[in-house]
């Protein structure tokens, strides 16, 4: 009865499932974040691929 009182009272391995919630929240925005952005982001880099390909092909300014 003693052991379950002290693990009930024992605070110190509460900080480190915080922390863990924490990095999979985190995880979780950035995996929708690249989800989200993923393809804009290959447009763009489709895009300056094409200009570095073939220069003529870049708007002028």
């Amino acid at each position: 009865m003693d052991l379950l009182i002290r693990l009930w009272r024992e605070e110190g391995g509460q900080g480190m499932a915080e922390y863990g919630l924490i990095l999979a929240l985190v995880a979780v925005l950035a995996i929708a974040g690249f989800k989200v952005l993923g393809t804009n982001i290959k447009e763009q880099v489709n895009t300056v691929g094409g200009y570095i390909a073939d220069p003529n092909s870049a708007p002028s300014n």
